[in-house]
C-alpha cells in the first residue's frame, strides 16, 4: 500500500473521530453544578455550548442565582434543571443523584474541596474551580479521596487551555525553545472592586483581610507547570515567599467609600504584592508573582496590549513572552530583535486550537474555556483521566498555604509535599485529545 494511501485513510479516521467528537455522539454527559454565581453561570453557558452536555441540577443558596442558571439552562435545553438550595450543605442531596456522571463547582473557595471530596465519594466525576483546596490539609484530602474511590478530580485552570499557552506547549516538546532553564508567570490583575463591593468585603476580601500569601497562583502556575513536566518528570521541590507592605484596599476603601468607611482603617493581612520563588528538582527556577489590591490597567485591544497575566518561557534556544505576544529564537530571530509570535502559530499552533479554535473564539477568555471543558466532558464520556490531574490540582493550588508559611518565616524555604507519592518519576504524556 502507497504512502499517499494511508496517509489519505489516515486523514479519514481523523476526520471522523472529531466529526464525532464535535457531534458528541453516543450517551450524553450529564453534570450537576454547585454554585452559579458569576463564575458559575459562565459554565453553565459554556457548558451548554459543549455538544452532547446534560445539566439536570444546580445547587446555589442564593434563590436569584439559582434561579437565573435554571432559566438559562430551560431557554436552550427545553428543560429546568432540578434546584438545590436548601441550606450550604444542599450540594450532599445533588451529589447522590443517580443520573449524574460529574459535579462541578463555583462556590467561594471554602467549599472547593468539600464539594468535590462529596462528589468523588458518590462515583462522579469532580470539576472544581480555582484554587482547588486552600490548606494543605485539603490538599492532601482531595490526593488520598481520588486515590481511594478511583474518581477523576479536575481543576478547572482554564489558562492552560489558551491558544498561546499550549502553542508553548508544542515549542517546549518540539525543542524550539532548548531545554528549559526559568519561567515566570504573574497574576496582576486589579480586582479591588471584586474584593470591596459597595464598601463591603466579598467573601474573597475576607482572605485579603486575614491571610498574607499568593492566594491565586494557579493561573500563572498552570502553564509552567505543563511546560516544565511538573508531576510528569519533575516536581517543585520548596519555595520562598515575601510581601510587601498592604496598602491597597484600604486607601481605596477610604478613596471611593470614605475615610469613616470600616475597611479604610482596617489593616488588611495580605501584602499588596507578594513575590515567590520555586525551584524543581531538575533545576528549573519559576518566579511567580500576585498583584491585585493596586492600580492596574489591563486591555486585550488596540495598539497596546497590557496583559492580565505575565507569562515568559525561556530556554537554552530562546524565549517566549506569551503575555505580549514576542517570542525571540536564537539563530532564527533578528540579533536582539522581538518578533511576533504569528508565524509560529501558523507552524506550532496546537491540535486542539486548529480544531476547537472556532467554536472556542466566541466563548469567555480567549476561548480557553470551552477548549478546557470540552476537555473535561471527553474524559467524562470516555471515562479516562483528566488532562489536569488530583496531582496538578493538589500540587498548584498548596502553594496558598505554602506561601503564607513562608511570608511568616522571614521568607524561609518551605518544601513541597509529593502528592504523587514518588510517581512524578515516571514520565506521562497530558491527557489532551479529541
Amino acid at each position: 500500500m502507497s504512502s499517499h494511501v494511508q496517509r489519505r485513510d489516515f486523514l479519514k479516521l481523523v476526520s471522523a473521530g472529531l466529526a464525532q467528537s464535535l457531534a458528541g455522539a453516543g450517551k450524553p454527559v450529564k453534570i450537576g453544578l454547585v454554585g452559579v454565581g458569576n463564575r458559575g453561570t459562565g459554565l453553565v453557558k459554556i457548558l451548554l455550548d459543549v455538544p452532547g452536555v446534560e445539566i439536570p441540577a444546580i445547587c446555589d443558596i442564593n434563590e436569584e442565582h439559582l434561579q437565573n442558571a435554571q432559566a438559562i439552562v430551560e431557554k436552550r435545553a427545553g428543560k429546568r434543571p432540578e434546584g438545590y438550595s436548601s441550606g450550604p450543605e444542599d450540594y450532599r442531596r445533588l451529589v447522590a443523584r443517580e443520573d449524574l456522571d460529574a459535579v462541578m463547582t463555583a462556590t467561594p473557595w471554602e467549599l472547593h474541596t468539600p464539594v468535590a471530596v462529596a462528589a468523588m465519594k458518590a462515583g462522579k466525576y469532580a470539576a472544581t474551580e480555582v484554587p482547588a483546596a486552600i490548606t494543605v490539609e485539603q490538599c492532601w484530602e482531595l490526593v488520598n479521596t481520588s486515590e481511594q474511590t478511583g474518581m477523576p478530580c479536575m481543576m478547572l485552570e482554564n489558562d492552560c487551555f489558551g491558544r498561546g499557552a499550549l502553542m508553548a506547549l508544542n515549542l517546549v516538546e518540539q525543542g524550539v525553545l532548548g531545554e528549559v532553564i526559568h519561567c515566570e508567570g504573574g497574576y496582576d490583575h486589579d480586582i479591588r472592586a471584586g474584593l470591596l463591593r459597595n464598601g463591603e468585603l466579598s467573601w474573597r476580601g475576607m482572605h485579603a483581610l486575614r491571610r498574607n500569601a499568593n492566594l491565586y497562583p494557579t493561573h500563572p502556575i498552570g502553564p509552567i507547570a505543563w511546560w516544565t513536566g511538573i508531576n510528569r518528570g519533575d516536581r517543585f521541590t520548596y519555595l520562598t515567599s515575601m510581601s510587601s507592605k498592604s496598602r491597597g484596599l484600604s486607601h481605596y476603601a477610604a478613596k471611593h467609600f470614605g475615610p469613616d468607611n470600616i475597611y479604610a482603617k482596617r489593616q488588611f493581612a495580605d501584602g499588596d504584592v507578594n513575590t515567590s520563588l520555586i525551584m524543581t528538582e531538575k533545576g528549573v527556577t519559576v518566579t511567580l508573582n500576585h498583584d491585585t489590591q493596586l492600580p492596574r490597567p489591563y486591555s486585550d485591544s488596540g495598539d497596546t496590549k497590557i496583559p492580565l497575566m505575565v507569562q515568559r518561557l525561556q530556554g537554552t534556544e530562546g524565549i517566549f513572552f506569551g503575555s505580549l505576544e514576542k517570542i525571540y529564537i536564537d539563530g532564527r530571530s533578528p540579533e536582539h530583535k522581538w518578533g511576533d509570535t504569528g508565524p509560529y502559530y501558523e507552524q506550532y499552533d496546537h491540535f486542539l486550537w486548529k480544531a476547537l479554535g472556532e467554536a472556542a473564539r466566541s466563548s469567555s477568555h480567549g476561548g480557553e474555556d470551552y477548549v478546557e471543558l470540552h476537555q473535561f466532558v471527553r474524559a467524562v464520556r470516555n471515562k479516562i483521566q483528566t488532562p489536569v490531574d488530583v496531582y496538578d490540582a493538589a500540587t498548584w493550588s498548596v502553594i496558598v498555604p505554602l506561601s503564607e508559611q513562608s511570608v511568616a518565616s522571614k521568607s524561609a524555604a518551605v518544601d513541597f509535599p509529593d502528592f504523587t507519592r514518588g510517581k512524578w518519576k515516571n514520565p506521562r504524556p497530558l491527557n489532551l485529545g479529541l
